[in-house]
């Protein structure tokens, strides 16, 4: 017989390696949606239906109805389903009123990049029972390794521009046929219906692959965040200290948990534990929690970027000011620092909008390696601008006071001329002295050639020894003479 451990622990590898979610787009165009009338009631025996003229409408009508009068739309049509139409009503119909005008609502506006818009399950059975998962705004929307959903039994409009020529994702369902093939697809958005169902400036995609790192992959929706961001509102908060999660248009109340992991690691698997250990538990019961994997931006000294680094970042927030958010933060560490190794956790800390935080739980010694490091090349980056500015490369502006003095440095020559002697166990042999540049001070006192009372004839420098030729010199020779 199977402990409930055990039991816990089969479920969890039942479940798979598979990051895609399941996303369903919440709006239709369905004639039986009071809310897509005006008059927040579906039209009866004795009412005038109302299309918008110029707007492209494509209706799900899944019953029979009578009307009094119906004005069509220029583009248009009705997915009508088995035994559903429309019929009038000879004279009164007792069931309707006085009758009124009544105009369907107008779609247009309706947005894919509207994380509004969307619900997302880890299964087709958990979308149809209504168990939803929590996102960041940036993931509620569909990602690219997702699968899209259409309800069944029903029609809509979507915008489906962004800031891309296309969207791509793995799959698309439409009135209950699921398409995986990007030319199937492709024909069904050039149909009637994929024309007045799908509009905007870029073209929905199928036939991306399921995501094939255990550890999640990335959502490609960041591209968008702006314009996700721009149909979001945000509302006030109470907490002290707001937190804003990445992929998130607006500051929570709750907790942030960040998880750095290693080879092993299962995003799948850790989502589902995480929810029958904690979020089954009464006192968790308001909480709403997403996990996801990110790419943090990485920077040496806190200035310089050079790269990203991958993270799991668990968002919980709650009703209650992230009080009880701050607790599931803390039992979620706890698990880690008992289970981590087995689970692929290398470490993980939290932080909550209450201001306090946590310390981090593994990694102290990738800790100090990163900081060894950044301090060694913080050392390199100054010895090599000193030695820079001191050799003339680099000019300091007059404006800044003067670099301190430091010790002059050896010369590459007197440095060549030291490992010569110590070559050699002794000083070169030269040669011969040459009275003339070896020695100045035994040269003849000839006059006009040598002499020094106007400029100096014969110099020494560190470089050599110069003297000055009257036959070339311009200034002693008169060639016009």
């Amino acid at each position: 017989m199977l402990k409930t451990t055990d039991m816990l622990l089969l479920l969890i590898c039942l479940v798979g390696t598979s990051d895609s979610l399941y996303k369903q787009w919440i709006p239709d165009t369905n004639y039986e949606n009071k809310t897509n009338w005006d008059k927040e009631s579906v039209p009866c025996g004795n009412d005038i239906v109302q299309f918008p003229v110029q707007r492209k409408v494509s209706v799900f009508v899944e019953t029979t109805h009578a009307v009094q009068e119906m004005r069509l739309p220029v583009d248009g049509e009705f997915i009508l389903n088995s035994g559903a139409g429309f019929y009038v009503v000879s004279g009164q119909d007792p069931d309707c009123g006085a009758g009124v005008t009544t105009k369907f609502k107008d779609s247009e506006s309706l947005q894919w990049l509207n994380p509004a818009l969307w619900q997302g399950s880890a299964t087709l059975d958990d979308l149809q029972r209504g168990n939803f998962l929590f996102s960041v705004h940036e993931e509620s929307v569909p990602c690219q390794n997702d699968d899209v959903v259409f309800k069944a039994s029903s029609s809509f409009r979507v915008d489906t521009s962004t800031s891309q020529s296309s969207v791509p994702v793995k799959s698309v369902s439409v009135l209950g046929k699921k398409y995986e093939s990007t030319s199937e697809f492709t024909q069904y958005l050039s149909s009637p219906s994929g024309r007045l169902q799908f509009h905007g400036s870029s073209a929905v995609t199928v036939g991306n692959q399921e995501c094939g790192d255990p550890s999640g992959c990335a959502c490609g929706n960041s591209v968008n965040h702006k314009r996700i961001c721009s149909t979001v509102q945000c509302a006030s908060l109470g907490c002290k200290k707001p937190l804003l999660p990445v992929g998130h248009c607006c500051e929570v109340c709750g907790a942030i948990v960040t998880i750095h992991f290693a080879t092993g690691f299962n995003l799948q698997t850790y989502r589902q534990r995480i929810h029958h250990l904690f979020l089954v538990l009464p006192k968790y019961k308001s909480i709403q929690l997403g996990m996801s994997k990110i790419f943090k931006s990485q920077q040496l000294m806190g200035i310089i970027p050079f790269g990203t680094s991958p993270e799991i970042q668990v968002v919980i927030v709650d009703e209650e000011k992230g009080i009880q958010s701050e607790g599931l933060a803390r039992d979620i560490l706890k698990d880690a620092r008992s289970h981590g190794s087995s689970l692929g956790i290398t470490e993980a800390e939290f932080q909550a909008s209450s201001g306090t935080s946590s310390d981090q739980t593994g990694g102290s010694a990738g800790m100090v390696v990163g900081t060894v490091f950044g301090v060694l090349i913080g050392i390199s980056i100054i010895i090599t601008l000193v030695f820079l500015i001191r050799r003339g490369v680099i000019q300091m502006p007059s404006s800044l006071p003067s670099l301190p003095s430091l010790p002059s440095l050896p010369s590459l020559s007197s440095f060549r001329r030291s490992r010569d002697e110590e070559d050699l166990n002794g000083p070169i042999d030269h040669g011969y002295d040459n009275p003339i540049f070896d020695k100045p001070n035994l040269m003849p006192e000839a006059p006009g050639l040598y002499a020094t009372e106007t400029k100096n004839s014969i110099s020494m420098t560190q470089s050599g020894v110069h003297f000055v030729n009257p036959v070339y010199d311009d200034n002693e020779t008169d060639f016009n003479a």
